[in-house]
C-alpha cells in the first residue's frame, strides 16, 4: 500500500511560519497538538502497521520551498528501505521558474509541484491565492511543469472548480492530482450535492486524478458514514484507476489515529478496487 499524501517536519531543520504561529486557528482547526517535530520514524510506525510500504511527501508551507525539498531528500536518502517521492512548493508565476525547477529536478525524489489555489473560503479571502487562476503566468507555469514531466498537486475548494477546469484545459499535458477530494467543506446534503455537481467538471478532464485524503479537515467528529458519500462519488466519477488514498497525516491526526482512518477508507472502497486505490494509482502517478 502507498500513502499518497502526508507531511513531515523537523522544526530545527526547516522553518514553517504557519506551523509555529501560536494561538492562530487554521481552517482545519487548532494546530497546537501538531506544533512539534513529526518525523519519518513516527509516520512509519503508524503507517507500516496498516500495510503501507511507500509514501508521497507533500510540501507543507515552509518559508523556503527548496530548503524543505532538500531536507525531504536527505530523509529519503537516509531511509532507502522506505520508498518516498515528494511534491514540492513552487510559485509557477515566478520570473525565475525555469531555474527553480532545474534546482528541484536535481533531487531524485521530486515528482511534482504544488501551489495552493484554495484552502477554505475564509483563508482564501485573506491570502488572495484565488488570483492565481486569473494570472496567465500560472497557465504557462503549469505547461512548463508538464513539459518537464512534473505533475501538479491541486488544492482548491468547490467554488473554484469550474474556473479551475477552464485553466487546466489550457495545460492538457500536465498531470493533476486533486488534493482532498476537492475539499467538500459544506457537509450538508445540499452542500455535498453541489460539490458532486462541480466535481464532474474536473473529473471529465482525463489528466485529473483524485486523492481520497484530508476528509476529516472539515468534519472533525466524523464517522465512516460521513466519508461514504464523498468516497463513493469520487470512485463513481473518476473510477478506481484515477483515485488514490492519502492520510494527510499529521494534520488528520487531529481527528483520528492512523488505523481508524485507514479502516474507514478500506471499508468504504469496494474490495475489487483496493489494488488500484491503495497502490496502483499512486504507483503510476508518482512513479513509485
Amino acid at each position: 500500500m502507498i500513502d499518497a499524501h502526508h507531511h513531515l517536519w523537523d522544526l530545527s531543520a526547516v522553518s514553517y511560519p504557519w506551523l509555529m504561529a501560536e494561538g492562530v486557528a487554521r481552517f482545519f482547526g487548532d494546530p497546537t497538538p501538531i506544533q512539534r517535530d513529526y518525523l519519518l520514524r513516527e509516520f512509519r510506525n503508524d503507517a507500516a502497521t496498516e500495510g503501507i510500504t511507500a509514501s508521497v511527501h507533500i510540501q507543507v508551507g515552509a518559508a523556503d520551498g527548496l530548503a524543505e525539498a532538500r531536507w525531504v531528500q536527505s530523509v529519503a536518502d537516509a531511509n532507502a528501505d522506505w520508498p518516498m517521492a515528494q511534491v514540492v512548493f513552487c510559485d509557477l508565476t515566478a520570473c525565475d521558474l525555469g531555474d527553480t525547477l532545474d534546482a528541484f529536478q536535481n533531487l531524485s525524489t521530486v515528482r511534482g509541484v504544488r501551489q495552493i489555489v484554495g484552502r477554505a473560503p475564509g483563508e482564501d479571502a485573506v491570502t488572495g491565492t484565488n488570483g492565481l487562476l486569473d494570472d496567465p503566468r500560472f497557465v504557462q507555469g503549469l505547461r512548463e511543469a508538464g513539459r518537464r514531466g512534473l505533475s501538479f498537486d491541486l488544492q482548491l475548494i468547490p467554488e473554484l472548480m469550474e474556473k479551475t477546469a477552464r485553466v487546466l484545459e489550457r495545460a492538457p499535458d500536465t498531470q493533476i492530482a486533486l488534493c482532498h477530494a476537492g475539499s467538500p467543506h459544506d457537509r450538508s446534503p445540499q452542500g455535498l450535492r453541489d460539490w458532486a455537481d462541480k466535481m464532474r467538471r474536473l473529473s471529465s478532464l482525463p489528466q485529473v486524478t483524485c486523492k481520497l485524503s484530508g476528509l476529516g479537515m472539515f468534519q472533525h467528529n466524523w464517522t465512516q458514514d460521513d466519508f461514504r458519500p464523498i468516497i463513493e462519488t469520487c470512485l463513481e466519477q473518476f473510477g478506481p484507476e484515477r483515485c488514490m488514498f492519502g492520510s494527510n497525516f499529521p494534520v488528520d491526526s487531529l481527528y483520528s489515529d492512523y488505523a481508524t482512518l485507514v479502516t474507514a477508507h478500506r471499508s468504504i472502497v469496494p474490495q475489487g478496487m483496493h489494488d488500484q486505490v491503495f497502490h496502483g494509482t499512486a504507483s503510476r502517478f508518482y512513479a513509485l
